[in-house]
């Protein structure tokens, strides 16, 4: 994180005096901490538990405040909720966008308007449940928390993809049947919704009916815990946020048709997040709809060609969770027949967008990135020979 203060401004200790006029020996009075007497961490807490924030009336998303807790300093960090809280909002209000404040405001209240309206089917989705969601091999990999044990329920059928069984039959039905309910009323009541991305226009954005605390504990508890170890380049440690939809294919719910290209029913594109959890909750006489990847890009080297060892395509097996790089192209083929309904989940990192904001060099993860360097490092190397012939020769 780049938060910080002007240290000339920055009161000085209690050993030498102090900016207020407090002489030595004398104890000034307690003073709440700011932003210029405390400095944030440059590497989050990343065993710390933070608070939960959802009962609060704030200016910004409670998942900012959960996110944001991890890098408060150590004296500052096991605070009460309360003194964290102003300490953050003052942070918050002074770096943060104010376009970004009132959009964020707006999501809120649009939100808020569904929540308190919309009658929920199974309340039990709406907070963790480990034992009814998540299959047993998954829970064990959960709890031996080792990279071996990862990949002892998972495959690598391609570099950066990673294919496992993550849900449970209980909770892909009760997901379904939840998300059929939340689209029924949509229709009962003529509520417009967001859609959950440009791409895709006939989904549901999970967070907007309530979702939201759950998703974070599985991005925080579950998926994190795995990234850690296959995605490190990306920021798979430190993943605290994300956005959650459901997508729905075939049988006219097609996700979206570009002119008379009838080949794709998503078009390749990357993933606005670090890691993409995909799972297929459900399908039914399907044909089609492969997810095919063609090779990890930078925005500056997305129409590169893609090189025949990239290319990858998959077939979404009910029940069956896809973990892979979200900067890998990938695409949806057209679904032919039949019916399918996924659950999207694009995993973030604020400390790793905060990293490549300020990076100067090539993304390592980038392929076409790696190449050009590699290209580079000959041409420098084929130089140098013939230099060293030349010398030879005089």
């Amino acid at each position: 994180m780049t938060f910080d203060c002007d240290p000339a401004q920055r009161p000085l200790d209690a050993e030498s005096g102090n900016a207020n006029g407090y002489s030595n020996g004398h104890t000034e009075p307690a003073a709440l901490p700011n932003c210029l007497t405390h400095r944030l961490r440059l590497n989050p807490k990343t065993d710390h538990e933070p608070d939960n924030y959802e009962d609060l009336e704030l200016d910004f998303s409670p998942l900012i405040f959960r996110s944001l807790e991890r890098y408060l300093p150590p004296n500052l960090i096991n605070q009460e909720r309360n003194v964290k809280v102003d300490f953050m909002r003052e942070i918050l209000l002074r770096y943060y966008p104010e376009s970004e404040r009132i959009r964020a405001e707006k999501l809120r209240e649009y939100r808020r308007k569904i929540i308190s309206n919309y009658q929920r089917l199974h309340e039990d989705l709406y907070s963790m449940n480990a034992e009814k969601f998540f299959t047993p091999s998954f829970l064990r990999a959960i709890s031996e928390n080792t990279e071996q044990g990862f990949r002892g329920i998972m495959s690598e059928p391609h570099p950066g993809v990673f294919t496992f069984q993550i849900f449970n039959q209980q909770f892909c039905e009760m997901m379904i049947a939840e998300v059929e309910n939340f689209e029924r009323w949509l229709t009962e009541t003529k509520f417009r919704i967001m859609k959950p991305n440009k791409l895709s226009k006939h989904g549901v954005v999970l967070d907007d009916f309530g979702l939201e605390s759950m998703l974070d504990r599985l991005v925080k508890d579950y998926i994190r815990p795995i990234a850690k170890f296959f995605f490190p380049d990306v920021g798979g440690a430190t993943l605290d946020t994300h956005h959650g939809f459901i997508l729905r294919f075939g049988d006219n719910k097609v996700a979206l048709h570009f002119g008379d290209n009838k080949e794709f029913d998503v078009p390749f594109h990357v993933d606005d997040s670090e890691v993409t959890l995909n799972v297929c909750l459900g399908s039914r006489f399907l044909s089609g709809g492969e997810l095919c990847f063609r090779g990890s890009r930078c925005k500056d080297h997305f129409d590169s060609d893609a090189q025949l060892d990239e290319v990858f395509d998959y077939q979404h097996v009910l029940g069956n969770a896809i973990l892979h790089r979200s900067s890998i192209r990938h695409c949806a083929r057209a679904t032919t027949s039949g019916s399918r309904i996924n659950l999207v989940l694009w995993c973030r990192s604020t400390a790793f967008r905060q990293l490549i904001t300020n990076q100067t060099d090539f993304a390592d993860w980038c392929a076409e990135c790696r190449r050009k360097k590699e290209e580079r490092q000959r041409q420098a190397i084929a130089a140098a020979k013939l230099e060293l012939l030349r010398k030879d020769q005089e």
